[in-house]
Order: structure tokens, then sequence, then C-alpha cells
């Protein structure tokens, strides 16, 4: 399921309220009540089957009775009443139902529970269900109020879904108070059918919602969530509130990476990767909801602060110095232009202190000068009530400017009473108003970050220079340790890890596995003086803990006196220990080196994650750390290494060049190709890995594999699919052999070299308009697909230069429910007329067969009779709107589109 028959819950024609009451108290009558009161226009029916009326409308005793097909009914009976009443609606034609009732847990019969009896008798219909165990909803545009909260909700631009109840009716009664409205508001209750991916899928099209706010306690099916998310926070700000954190921050695991499985860190690193803001608390929740509903976003993250007077300006200059943010340096002719009409004891810089008896004109000199000035991005204007003039006097003097700013102005009145009267004008103007320095700030910096997370996801990688990892010898590998290499926990020897990473292309250290003294001696001289012994136990996880490594080894004297050292201390703290060995391996001489950590872990919900942070053994002391999701490119792998407090280190300090970032890169991206390869990964860990300007090298790596079951799809458990190589063909063409395959990120500079060879009038057939340039932000949406959602088959050969170029590309968007694509292709403009086009729509549409697509539509201007031409040949069927513009319509499986 996903947005199919969504749109009853947000513009239903009909309401149905099964469990209307008269009961005062009861859930029936709130709901009725509300539904009344919202002043919904279109027919509301009760449902009771005790009662001929309730609230004084005739009332129906069963779904049967009613006078036509409710668009959305709204269910408050017992559990137990729930899945029949499901069947009976969808057999009646109804296509959504809220489920107000709790406690469908309980046992339905049959080894089934009333949830899935629910379900069971929603699915042939295609009825969707809200809930069960919610608020209700609310869509104050269209009147409705489909719920039990206490209060409405004012008709606005923001969409707000929640699973928790009780925090619903917390945010109508702040918002109501701030006079902030909202385009719907959703009690998502248990999500059993409608959840987070489905509303944000809604959402992200919804012309009538300008932002939109969750607030969430746990997530499922994480590669749904990812992808509905990704799609919704690139065109429109999604900020998010998840609870919960720190509950399974830590837990005993093989690995350090592993004990991250669950926490919270993951959270963080997925909500990062899929583009949305996370805050931390309610509070964070309602300051970002008061700049998003009344503010216009900024451009940049350069704040003035305007105050009259110098205490509070200081407060909101380290407010923004604790949050990151940036100052504004002002311009010698803002500083001119200020001072032109201010007190001689004005601050000449940023914080602007106009001093404290203000009038209400040198407020509207400063205000004007500043919002003029290029070299910042918002105002924040702050007031502490003086006797000397009104703050409602400077509100209404300052409001006309606001109202026609380019950029967003914040508003601070600070105090009570004497400052309610400013307050409310503004609110009433729509200008965002804080009640202290720290809120207003920390509201303006929320919106910069969003920016800042938007930005990293929107830069491209240059083209790849890494070789392909050899994938056969892995597998040949992983499938001969499942077999029988590795010990009843899945875990793998040192020595089986780093081939695994060495067939990644990640250096590691010559190792030799030893099973005593004399072949420690005669692995030492292989590898040449000094050597690093380290001891080999299943029964050990952290082999220094216990003197289980020895370093620097200089001869063979100092070797044998390590090795029986090791032995005795083994045998003395852990005399149970089982000692399979010794590795023996070359001292790798690194004095200027950081000992970094690099791993994998399971998250179980979404699935594999990258760790980077400081390594050694004080890993768990210094606890600086971050994740990412992979796939990684050398993009999101850097901005992995700057999350966290050893960068700094690695850009190098008191004489130390940097470490080199691009090698840092490269495993990190590595790492994560592991990680998508191989399904049995389960954890791994890297540590020490050594960065320095010569380089990185892996000094040790503990690895667990676990089995699984056959035919198991190998990127089932990944939330963010892989670049899909398995789709790359080699073909013939009239211009020479060509290789089809789909885009990737590292295209980006190819394909802005294909859009520049595009003539004019080919750019405004395939964009309908005109267009010069591609910017960031359109060049990222044609390069970083999500292929869960869309293909793009691009046609390659390599240039002049050596580099791939682009020669023509084919895509396809799917809609969430994967029964219809919208198609569109362009080809080089000196390349067309060769088969390019037809090459590229013939693997497009075969791609979309294979995925079960119904229908292929695209849309084509009328003079583009090339593309009409292409599109009969394909077999479309072509029509002409009233508007001119032609559709064109191929059907793939005609069961689904009907």
């Amino acid at each position: 399921m996903s947005i199919r028959n969504l749109g009853h819950f947000f513009a239903p024609r009909s309401v149905a309220v099964i469990g209307a009451s008269d009961r005062p108290g009861s859930v029936g009558a709130t709901v009725w009540r509300n539904i009344l009161a919202g002043g919904f226009r279109g027919p509301l029916w009760p449902v009771n089957r005790r009662h001929a009326q309730v609230g004084g409308r005739p009332a129906y005793s069963r779904v049967g009775e009613l006078p036509g097909v409710p668009d959305l009914a709204v269910i408050c009976t017992p559990a137990s009443t729930v899945p029949t009443l499901i069947g009976e609606l969808g057999a009646a034609g109804c296509r959504a139902a809220i489920v107000i009732s709790a406690g469908l847990d309980a046992d339905a019969g049959g080894g089934r529970s009333l949830r899935q009896a629910m379900l069971d008798a929603a699915q042939p219909w295609l009825l969707r269900i809200l809930g069960p165990n919610c608020v209700g909803m609310l869509v104050p545009g269209i009147g409705l109020n489909a719920s039990f909260a206490p209060g409405a909700a004012l008709p606005g631009r923001l969409a707000f879904v929640a699973q928790s109840g009780a925090l619903v009716t917390a945010v109508l009664d702040w918002a109501a108070a701030r006079r902030i409205g909202f385009s719907c508001f959703i009690s998502l209750g248990d999500g059993s059918d409608v959840d987070f991916g489905d509303l944000l899928d809604y959402l992200a099209a919804d012309p009538g919602t300008d932002a939109i706010l969750l607030y969430a306690e746990s997530l499922r099916q994480a590669r749904k969530f990812m992808s509905a998310a990704r799609g919704a926070a690139r065109g429109k700000p999604t900020l998010i509130v998840k609870a919960g954190r720190g509950k399974d921050a830590a837990r005993a695991a093989f690995s350090h990476t592993g004990a991250l499985a669950g926490s919270d860190l993951v959270y963080d690193a997925a909500l990062r990767r899929a583009g949305m803001l996370r805050v931390r608390t309610t509070d964070d929740l309602f300051d970002a909801v008061a700049m998003l509903a009344r503010a216009r976003l900024p451009r940049g993250e350069r704040l003035a602060i305007l105050t009259n007077g110098g205490g509070p300006g200081v407060m909101a200059t380290d407010a923004l110095a604790d949050a990151g943010g940036v100052l504004a340096q002002l311009a010698p002719a803002t500083l001119a232009r200020l001072g032109d009409g201010l007190p001689p004891l004005w601050s000449h810089a940023n914080p602007i202190d106009i001093v404290g008896d203000a009038p209400a004109e040198r407020y509207r000199h400063a205000l004007a000068a500043l919002l003029d000035a290029p070299e910042l991005d918002a105002v924040l204007m702050i007031h502490a009530p003086t006797a000397i003039v009104p703050s409602a006097e400077i509100a209404r003097t300052l409001l006309p400017l606001i109202a026609d700013a380019a950029r967003p102005v914040l508003c601070c009145w600070l105090g009570g009473p004497s400052v309610a009267e400013a307050r409310r004008l503004c609110i009433e103007a729509g200008v965002p108003v804080f009640d202290t320095p720290e809120e207003a700030v920390k509201g303006f910096q929320q919106l910069v970050d969003y920016r800042r997370n938007q930005a990293v996801l929107m830069q491209a990688p240059g083209p790849s220079e890494l070789g392909a990892p050899d994938r056969h010898a892995a597998r040949v590998q992983v499938d001969a340790l499942i077999a029988g290499g590795m010990d009843a926990g899945g875990a793998v020897g040192e020595h089986a890890a780093k081939a695994l990473l060495a067939a990644y292309g990640i250096p590691v250290v010559a190792t030799e596995i030893v099973a005593d003294r004399r072949d420690a001696l005669a692995a030492a001289g292989r590898l040449g003086y000094p050597v690093a012994l380290k001891i080999v136990s299943p029964d050990i996880v952290h082999k220094s803990d216990i003197g289980g490594v020895a370093l620097d080894l200089a001869g063979p004297e100092g070797l044998g006196a390590a090795l029986d050292a090791m032995l005795e201390r083994v045998r003395t703290r852990l005399p149970h220990a089982r000692v399979d060995g010794f590795t023996v391996q070359a001292m790798a001489r690194r004095p200027q080196a950081l000992e970094l950590i690099v791993g994998v872990s399971v998250d179980p919900v979404f699935g594999p994650v990258v760790l980077f942070g400081h390594g050694g053994v004080s890993v768990e002391v210094t606890a600086d750390q971050a994740v990412g999701l992979p796939p990684l490119n050398r993009v999101l792998a850097a901005d992995l290494v700057s999350r966290t407090r050893v960068a700094r280190l690695l850009a190098g300090y008191r004489g130390r060049p940097p470490a080199d970032m691009d090698a840092l890169c490269d495993v990190l991206v590595r790492v994560g190709q592991l990680a998508a390869d191989l399904p049995e990964l389960a954890e791994l860990d890297i540590n020490p890995l050594l960065a320095d300007a010569g380089g990185v090298i892996a000094l040790d790596a503990r690895m667990r594999l676990q089995p699984v079951p056959a035919g198991c799809d190998g990127h089932a458990r990944l939330a963010i699919l892989p670049y899909p190589e398995q789709l790359e063909r080699q073909v013939d063409s009239a211009i020479g052999r060509l290789t089809l395959r789909p885009i990737r990120p590292e295209d980006a500079a190819a394909h802005v070299a294909f859009f520049h060879a595009l003539t004019p009038q080919d750019v405004h057939m395939r964009m309908f308009g005109l267009m010069r340039e591609l910017s960031p932000q359109q060049l990222a949406r044609f390069t970083q697909i999500d292929y869960a959602r869309e293909m793009a088959f691009i046609a390659t050969r390599p240039g002049s230069g050596g580099a791939d170029e682009t020669l023509g590309v084919a895509r396809v968007v799917l809609d969430p429910d994967e029964v219809r694509g919208e198609f569109a292709v362009a080809i080089r403009s000196d390349l067309k007329g060769r088969g390019l086009g037809r090459l590229l729509m013939t693997r497009l549409l075969d791609y979309c067969a294979a995925r079960g697509v119904a229908v292929v539509e695209g849309v084509a201007l009328p003079e583009n009779a090339g593309m009409h031409a292409l599109a009969r040949a394909l077999g479309f069927d072509l029509h002409a709107g009233a508007d001119g513009m032609v559709t064109m319509r191929r059907i793939l499986d005609a069961d689904r589109a009907a």
C-alpha cells in the first residue's frame, strides 16, 4: 500500500461516524460534536445501532442503511466490532476509514489478532485505514475535524503528523494560541496501514502544504520511509522529532561498531541522509513551527541582531555561537547608513544596539538599512520594554517594512503584559514571534541546519577513480567461511577478515597466521623485522586488555620472549580461553598517523550502517563517532568524517601535514560497498586504521558473519538501494559500441556537458522552457536518483579525455504504488536520428515491464514531431489535450492498469 485512496482522507465528499453518540464523555459523542462544529459542508451520517437520532439528526443502525456511500468513515466502536465494520464499509464502496478504537491486539480467533482481521477485511477493497488507536485527523481548509481533540485547528500550510495522541492535542492548543494554521493535522496511532511513508508521499505532492512536521516514536519499513522522506525533503522543509533517544543506545556486542546497532546515532544518520531536519524536543519543534509558519526561508545563514539593549544582544550572539551559527559582518556602506540615523553611542557593529531610549523611528531606520544590506540573510529584532515608547507603537511602525521584506525578520518581545499588544500585532501579521533571544536563534538556526543538510545532499561527487572490487573472490571466501571457516558465533579470524578487506581494495598490513613459536619466527623472517604479535582466540574480544598484543619486536629473541609471556598471561587471566595461535604482522611505522576506527553494524530498523571515528584502545572513552547509511560516495564519506572531533586533527595541526582525505574517504566508500554486497556481514571493526599524509592502512580487523536464507534478496536489508550494476548492458549501435547503464551521482560532470551539447530548441522540447544552465538542485535531482522509485538509463562511450561521455538519457519516475511511470528522453543534439532514442526507450520499457509497472506515460510539446514518431513506433497511444500538449501512453499490464 502507498498513496492509493489516501485522497479520501483529505478531501472527502461525505463522512459517516460509526459509533456516534449523545452519551456525554464518550469518544463517539466527542467526535460527532467536533465534526458538526468543524463546518464540514458535505453530508454527515451518524451510525448508532441503538438510537434513531444522534444530536438531533437521523441515525442509521448499520452501514447498509446509509443513504449513500461515505467517502470517509470514522469508527468509534469497541475493538471487537472493527473487522466486521471494515468489511461492510469496503463492500459498500467506502475506501477510507479512521479507526479511533483501541485494543486491536486482542485475539480474533483462528490464530489472528483483531488488527490482522481488520487488515484482511480491508485488503480486497483497497480500503485504507488510519489508526487504530488514534485521535483522528483534521483538515481545517474544508472544515473537517474527524477527531476527539479538545480544540480545532486554524487553516494554514503546515502539515503535522504524530504517533502520539497526547502530543497532537498539545500542539493544537499551542498553535491556536499563536494563530498558527495547518493544512492537515494527523494522529497516526498504531499505523497498521497508513504510515509515515504513505503520508510523506501524499503530502510531498500536496500543493496546499508548504512544510511537513513529524513526531515519531518508532519507524518501520526503513526503505519505504527513506524513499518517501528523501522525496518529500527535496521539495519542502521536512522536520521530525524522534522520541526515545538513548533507550537502546548500548549493548554487549562482538565489536565496538556492533554496540551501535539500535542506537540513536543511527536514526540521526538516516534522517540526515533523507535530507530531513531532526529537532530534539517539542520546544525545538514549536520554535521551528513558528519559523516555518511565519517566515520566508533564509537564503543563507548570516544573521543580523537588532536590539535596544546590549544584554539581550549578547545573549542572542552566544546562542548563535553555541548553535554553530554565523553572525553577519556588516559592510562599511551598511555601517555608514546605520550611523546616519543612530545616536553616537550605538554599537557600530553587529549586534546593532540602538540604545535603550530608541523611539519607533530609530527602529525603522535601522531595520530598513539592514533589509537592504546584501551581506546578511535574516534579521532578529529584540526589544526590551521601556517607559519611553510603547512596544505596540514600535510594532506598528515596523510591520509594513517586515511585510515587504525579501528576507526573514524574527521578533523577540521580551517581557510580559507590556509587550503583549506588540506580540499580538506581529502574530496577526504573520511575523514569527519568540519569547526569548535563545528561542529565536534556535528557530532560525534549525532552518539554516536544514539548508545545510540539503546542501550536502546536493553536492555532486567527482568521477570515481576507484576500481571495481573483486566481488567474485570475496563471495568465494564468504561462502567458504559460512561453510565452516568461522566459530559458532560467526567470528572470522583476523587473517580472513583482512583478505576480505583486500578484495575490496582496502589497504591492509601484511599478516600471517601461525600456530606456535617456531612458525612465528619463520613468518617474521619472511615479513622482515620489526613485527607485531597478536593472540588468536575466539574467547578474547579485546586482545590488548589481557596483554595479547606486542609491538615493535625487533628480532627473533624478542619475538620468542613476547610469545611466551603472552601465553602465560592468557593462561593466568583467562585459563579457559582457547588459543588457536597467533598473528605475525609487519610493523607499520607511521609515527604521525592517527588511529581511526571504521566499521559496519546492522541496525534492526535501517539495516547496515557504516561507522567512522577516533580509534585505538581508547575508542569507548573518546566516544568520537559518527555513522552513515550505505551506499556512500566521496561527498557523503567526507560529510561523515566532518561530524567527528578527530576531523580537526586529520586536517593537520602543529606542523603535522593533513591526512590523505581522498584515501580515507575511499576506504569508507569501499566499506559501504562491502556492507551492501555481502548480506552475511553482521559486524566489522577496522581498528586501528592508520591515516596520515601518506594514505591509510588497516592494522587490525574483526568480522562476524551470519548465514542468510537461501534465495534471500541480498539488498533486502538495505534502507537505500545501491547502484544497480546488474542493469548495465553493452550494445552495438549506429555510432559504435555503447554502454547502457543506470545514471549515478558521479555522472554529474558528464551530465552538465551533455546538457551543454543540447541546442536551445532541444532544451525547450525537453524542459518545456528556455534554460541555459542546470542549477545544483536540478543536477542533483537528475543524477542522484532513488533507485527504489525511479530509473534513468544513459548511453555512454569513452570520450576524448578518457572519461565516459553521456550521449542520451531516458528516465522514468514511478508513482509510490509502482502502477504508473512518467517517462522523458533526451538525445545529444548532434546524434539525433541515429537510433539512440529507440535503444534507450526500449531498455527503459523492458525495465518497467520487469518491475511490474502497468502504464508508462509522457507528455510532449505539439511541435515535437520526432518524439511523437518515436512513441508511435514503440507502441504508445498519443492524444492531444485542449492545451495542445500531447500525452503518450503505453499499457504494459492491462489488469493492473484497470
